[in-house]
């Protein structure tokens, strides 16, 4: 229970303050740049506040990654998934009702930070794009993850480091994207904004888990594996 509890406060903080940069904050007072910054500190300060108790996956993708790579069971992994869904919607939740506190607030077809692609979405780029673009940079976050926390890494430093590949995933993708990485920070936005954003939730479900699954493989292999 300590575990899933973890997960469930990363994952709704994630959410909370990396679309909340960008629902609150991000037009014209931090930019593209802050709301990268707020995802990548948000994952720093959860993989040191929660990450001893849970790993601070906060991300069914990494959980995947790690099943894959033989680190973490199939029934764990499963009750990860859903601590974390649920910690995603709580967290679109909150940013919903803090948002809708300002006259100027509507619900849009990509609202509260949601994810998506194409005509109307950020720089409009298609669905292979940002299919390509999901799958390599999961794929890259997840190599960071699985490979600063094995056994010989310097895992006093891995949630920085991994909070920082998060930043830098987010300054090169944002306009693409969104950037999701993480099939439960696109879930909780999505379903609460409907319309687009919903009906183009299942790209940002499995590009991740399939760039994560590669990543998994890596390790699981011993491609990448220091051991």
């Amino acid at each position: 229970m300590k575990k899933l509890t973890a997960e469930f406060i990363g994952t709704l903080t994630l959410v909370l303050l990396g679309c909340g940069a960008a629902v609150l904050a991000g037009s014209g007072v931090v930019g593209q740049l802050g709301i990268a910054f707020a995802f990548g500190l948000a994952i720093v300060a959860m993989a040191y506040g929660v990450g001893p108790i849970s790993g601070c996956h906060v991300n069914p993708a990494v959980s995947f990654g790690a099943f894959v790579s033989g680190r973490m069971s199939l029934t764990d992994m499963v009750r990860y998934w859903i601590a974390q869904f649920l910690g995603a919607l709580a967290g679109a939740g909150l940013l919903y009702l803090i948002a809708s506190g300002a006259s100027s607030f509507s619900m849009g077809p990509y609202a509260l930070g949601a994810n998506g692609w194409g005509a109307g979405y950020l720089g409009e780029y298609s669905l292979a794009a940002a299919f390509l673009f999901e799958t390599v940079a999961t794929l890259i976050f997840v190599v960071v993850i699985l490979g600063s926390t094995q056994s010989k890494a310097p895992t006093h430093f891995a949630g920085l480091a991994i909070g920082l590949t998060l930043t830098v995933i987010h300054i090169v993708g944002i306009q693409v994207t969104g950037v999701s990485v993480n099939p439960a920070r696109s879930f909780g936005p999505a379903l609460l904004a409907q319309g687009a954003a919903l009906s183009q939730l299942w790209l940002f479900i499995i590009a991740p888990l399939l760039g994560a699954g590669l990543a998994g493989l890596a390790f699981r292999f011993r491609l990448l594996s220091v051991d």
